[in-house]
């Protein structure tokens, strides 16, 4: 039985690779294929089955990550994507989608993009230097939500610009809110602002 479930677990993530539809959510540990972990930025389907690693970060499950909270107050980025409006939401009613995450984080939607224009980027950076008052020792943790390429890519866009202390909690949200609370955040205000580039555009 064990092996007909990992067959067919293999087999619903082809069938969704090959037809353009996101594979379901599920933490590394549980998915039923080996993904290899990208040379560079994962540039496909932003919601797919992930790496279990992530080269040069630590990738924690709650239990580490209430340890890591508790003892080091690490600066938490979230960059889960925000709702989008329905197609046919009525248009005499308000959208008003409520982003529910941990306490704490800074929500930068988007910044695990890849690729990413060089001034997105660059505001990214700057984003984080300040949330770490320039220490690239201090403890820094990408999330969005499980099975969520842009938490990699985030991660691994801080290790490449010399952050030696990068957490990756692949279970997002989902996997704080099994056992903890979480707040409504709003759109960091230094993210939503137009990186200098295209202040004038």
């Amino acid at each position: 039985m064990p092996r007909m479930i990992r067959l067919f677990g293999a087999a619903a993530f082809a069938l969704a690779v090959l037809s353009g539809a996101p594979a379901w959510a599920a933490s590394p540990a549980d998915s039923p294929v080996n993904v290899p972990e990208p040379e560079g930025f994962w540039t496909g389907p932003p919601k797919a089955y992930t790496p279990k690693t992530l080269t040069g970060a630590t990738v924690v499950d709650i239990d580490a990550l209430d340890r890591l909270v508790a003892a080091e107050n690490p600066v938490m980025i979230d960059v889960a994507m925000a709702d989008q409006k329905p197609v046919g939401f009525p248009t005499d009613r308000p959208w008003l989608p409520a982003h529910r995450s941990i306490p704490g984080s800074v929500w930068m939607p988007g910044a695990g993009a890849a690729p990413m224009e060089p001034a997105r980027e660059a505001q990214f950076l700057a984003r984080v230097a300040d949330l770490t008052g320039g220490d690239k020792t201090k403890p820094v943790v990408t999330f969005c939500h499980p099975e969520c390429w842009g938490s990699w890519n985030a991660g691994k866009r801080l290790i490449q610009n010399g952050y030696t202390r990068v957490y990756w909690f692949a279970d997002g949200v989902e996997g704080w809110q099994d056992r903890h609370d979480t707040t409504i955040l709003k759109v960091d205000a230094a993210w939503a602002a137009k990186p200098a580039g295209e202040a004038q555009r």
